[in-house]
């Protein structure tokens, strides 16, 4: 066993602890950060920026939002469901933060919307290669944590956080184990921490939420994340919160680019009982379309395409791409969906909507019935569910193509329960003196539904909680 000792201890250094570790050091205190992987950034690795409120970089595009409008547009869409002062917070911090990670060295390409519909919000980062898309952000990840180590800050990787230490009812520090089963005590003035939630455990998942990864749930599984943070912090007497998953559309099983493409358009979508149930045109915001899978027999959805939609994408161009979908055209997908259809049972090709339903498990009755008027409201206009014209595209023309999609995640929502000073507090509401808790083990603030109008919050909460818990740590340090 070894012993170290510092001001100010950071348990797991994704977006949000990293961030804490950079606050903290540029504030003069001495800094321990503890990851369990090869590097710093965790999930954030694969993401793509922060959000941003009336920024420079908005201004620059005239793109932007105030922060009273972009916080009565949140708590209208969460209904108050949520921490007003600590969302108030974040959304007023969200600017500075953008000019401090520009200050070292970070570079937005621009801020952008995750689809029409929503607000500039999303401060893509510039990367290393000057090729935005999925994984850019972790140039700022990269340049975060040698801002840290700059000012002082050390970084325990692969070692693993086990308990908190507690004395006179304050933490005091936290214990751990590193890759080669050393114990290490840390002994710190104060706590951060920022674990990411437990959507790397299966049977957390299930317990906690009712998904079952691969069968009804298709999302991202960080095997770091075993909601490690959670277990400590309730140790300590933390509050519980309301857990949940960070919803998006996913479509079951691997699929390549161009069938992902393809799919993932405001195209005819039913369920198991053959019957229309959303409309499609909301296809883009992600959350809006798993809600609406999540409530089907099987949590599924079920999208369909006929070779004249097949032979337009993947010839001219799709209806609809976004920085995290990127491709405009859907070139490939004859050979790729082949190739699906001998690995994919999630996927299915026929000659007849009636072998179709079949394949899919669709009512055949119903579905053919269901197709039959969804044309009519293409040659006219969507009685249904008022779908845009534009987006009314016929299902005639053999063959027929068809791909299941099920709520998925970008990782859990919740566990520690924080107040807007990122103080963890017990059921009392009482701070637990030297304990914060940051980023998605303590992200309630989305209400029942992640809020896509303003996209970058899952990385914004994550940064900008970690910098609001590195300050106030520092502060009762000095107190």
């Amino acid at each position: 066993m070894r012993e170290m000792n510092c001001d100010l201890a950071v348990v797991a250094c994704g977006a949000g602890g990293t961030a804490a570790c950079a606050q903290a050091a540029q504030m003069g205190l001495k800094v321990i950060g503890i990851e369990k992987g090869k590097k710093t950034g965790g999930a954030a690795n694969g993401g793509m920026g922060p959000l941003g409120i009336n920024t420079d970089v908005q201004k620059r595009d005239l793109n932007s939002i105030s922060v009273e409008d972009a916080f009565r547009m949140f708590m209208d869409y969460t209904h108050w469901r949520v921490d007003a002062n600590l969302v108030k917070k974040y959304f007023r911090k969200s600017s500075e933060t953008i000019r401090w990670l520009e200050d070292m060295g970070v570079e937005f390409y621009k801020a952008a919307r995750y689809f029409p519909g929503s607000e500039a919000t999303w401060h893509i980062v510039m990367p290393e290669n000057r090729k935005p898309g999925p994984g850019c952000a972790g140039t700022m990840i990269k340049i975060m944590t040698q801002y840290a180590q700059e000012h002082g800050a050390q970084f325990l990787l692969q070692t693993s956080a086990q308990h908190l230490l507690m004395e006179d009812g304050r933490v005091c520090g936290v214990t751990c184990v590193d890759k080669d089963g050393e114990e290490i005590v840390i002994h710190a003035k104060a706590v951060i921490i920022s674990t990411g939630g437990f959507g790397g455990n299966k049977e957390q998942v299930l317990e906690r939420t009712g998904y079952t990864y691969n069968k009804d749930f298709f999302g991202f599984c960080i095997a770091n994340m075993q909601g490690d943070g959670i277990r400590m912090a309730r140790e300590a007497g933390a509050a519980k919160t309301e857990e949940s998953m960070e919803l998006v559309v996913s479509p079951g099983g691997a699929l390549k680019e161009s069938v992902r493409a393809a799919f993932h358009q405001p195209n005819l979508l039913v369920n198991y009982q053959g019957e229309r149930f959303f409309n499609e045109e909301f296809f883009e915001n992600s959350t809006f379309a798993a809600n609406a899978c999540n409530l089907q027999q099987g949590r599924c959805g079920i999208m369909v395409i006929d070779d004249a939609i097949r032979d337009l994408y993947e010839n001219e161009g799709v209806d609809v791409s976004s920085y995290v979908l990127n491709r405009t055209d859907a070139k490939g997908f004859t050979e790729d969906f082949e190739k699906a259809l001998a690995s994919n049972p999630y996927v299915a090709k026929a000659d007849t909507l009636e072998e179709l339903a079949q394949k899919m498990g669709i009512d055949v009755r119903t579905f053919v019935q269901t197709v039959e008027t969804y044309n009519h409201y293409c040659d006219s206009r969507d009685e249904q569910f008022g779908k845009r014209p534009d987006y009314l595209k016929p299902i005639r023309k053999a063959p027929f193509y068809a791909c299941k999609f099920f709520p998925g995640a970008y990782g859990t929502l919740g566990g520690i329960k924080i107040n807007h000073k990122t103080e963890v507090i017990n059921e009392e509401f009482r701070p637990i003196p030297g304990l914060y808790a940051a980023g998605t083990d303590t992200c309630t603030i989305y209400g029942d539904s992640y809020m896509f109008k303003l996209p970058g919050n899952s990385m914004g909460y994550s940064v900008n909680t970690g910098r609001m818990a590195a300050e106030s740590a520092a502060s009762y340090i000095r107190e």
